[in-house]
């Protein structure tokens, strides 16, 4: 599959994949912010892409961020639609209790590409029974 990206600012770095088996592609701010704790903030990468009909793109945290720093991505994961043209943006949050500085160059997210399906929406009287039922959140155990 094959996916077109625009650069919209110079300092713009087109995602790559760190290794061979990755899921994700690695995303990059094109500027200096600093985040303090508990704050959020949209992070630019610089970029536009175009995805083939039927997929979507999703933007994920990284996870040495979110260990080392706990940076993760506010709204994870964000769906970027296949027909949308505007710039990618990150929101990235700072869980942490120290200031957190973004660099220009640096990595911030991950991009997975993912198909997406389309279901028929049907309205009924009641749904099948399971075992399960309502049962919700903690139903398995502890």
């Amino acid at each position: 599959m094959k996916i077109k990206i625009l650069k919209l600012n110079e300092a713009a770095i087109l995602p790559k994949y760190a290794h061979p088996n990755d899921a994700g592609l690695d995303l990059y701010s094109i500027e200096d912010q600093e985040i303090l704790p508990g704050e959020s903030k949209l992070i630019h990468t610089g970029i536009s892409i175009e995805l083939s009909p039927g997929t979507e793109a999703q933007i994920r945290p990284r996870s040495g961020l979110a260990l080392k720093h706990q940076i993760t991505v506010l709204n994870t994961p964000g769906t970027i639609d296949a027909d949308y043209r505007g710039e990618i943006g990150v929101i990235l949050i700072n869980h942490g209790k120290t200031i957190f500085n973004i660099n220009k160059g640096m990595k911030i997210a991950q991009l997975v590409i993912a198909p997406v399906i389309h279901a028929e929406i049907e309205e009924v009287q009641q749904l099948n029974s399971t075992i399960r039922g309502d049962n919700g959140f903690g139903s398995s155990g502890v």
